[in-house]
């Protein structure tokens, strides 16, 4: 894609055990221990410290490079936010999925209001040619009061019948939250719902309506993708 790979110089292990713990504390609703206990099988001994460094230094950088891979989200994005608990507090995890069912860019706010809508709408925009021609939501009136200061010249849909696109994308990460037993910082749970929702939905293909020879193939190119992304393409395997 012309880009620079992530630079992996000064550390211990090489990218293909560094990417392959990242993958699995993002994908897999384990712990940085779990991830940690199943390593010596592999030759390697590393600790679940290591583990959470590297995903906290690596797994934005992973996501990015990914969601530069994915496609684009097409004329109709699905808008939606869940409550979150952080810290005991209520905050909201708003989400944007294309119509082909991909996450196109979450935010947490500790609102649900006309300018929490606002400053969530914008974030996905970066010229006239990302507007999307519908949007589909909920029916709060943040949304309509947003969608006419944003993008005035499209089509809004509020139903509670036809988002089911963005709300089925909130059970990844609501999952994940209980297995975490919640989140404490604002910044850590918007770091880490970053990286896990560009990460996770990567290799959550719709597996039921895929034969398993196509889920097969569809996942070989995913992992290739994964390797184009963390640098591991073209490089030498290692014992």
């Amino acid at each position: 894609m012309g880009a620079a790979s992530p630079s992996y110089r000064g550390h211990r292990y090489p990218v293909e055990i560094i990417s392959h713990c990242v993958w699995l504390y993002h994908r897999l609703p384990l712990s940085f221990r779990e991830v940690e206990e199943p390593m010596p099988g592999r030759g390697v001994i590393v600790s679940h410290e290591t583990v959470r460094r590297r995903c906290a230094k690596f797994g934005q950088i992973y996501a990015h490079e990914l969601c530069r891979r994915r496609p684009r989200p097409g004329d109709t994005w699905h808008l939606d936010e869940v409550f979150i608990k952080i810290n005991g507090e209520r905050h909201y995890l708003w989400r944007a999925v294309g119509q082909h069912g991909n996450v196109w860019d979450i935010l947490v706010q500790p609102k649900r209001d006309t300018h929490a809508a606002v400053r969530f709408f914008r974030r996905p925009l970066k010229g006239p040619e990302d507007v999307p021609r519908a949007i589909v939501t909920d029916k709060p009136r943040s949304y309509g009061a947003a969608h006419r200061q944003v993008m005035p010249g499209g089509e809004h849909r509020p139903s509670k019948y036809l988002n089911n696109l963005a709300e089925n994308s909130h059970q990844p990460p609501r999952q994940r939250e209980r297995a975490m037993k919640g989140f404490r910082f604002v910044g850590g749970a918007q770091r880490f719902l970053s990286a896990f929702s560009g990460v996770s939905p990567r290799f959550r293909p719709r597996r039921h309506l895929m034969t398993a020879p196509g889920y097969r193939a569809g996942m070989t190119v995913r992992f290739a993708i994964w390797d184009q992304a963390t640098g591991a393409a073209g490089r030498p395997t290692t014992a």
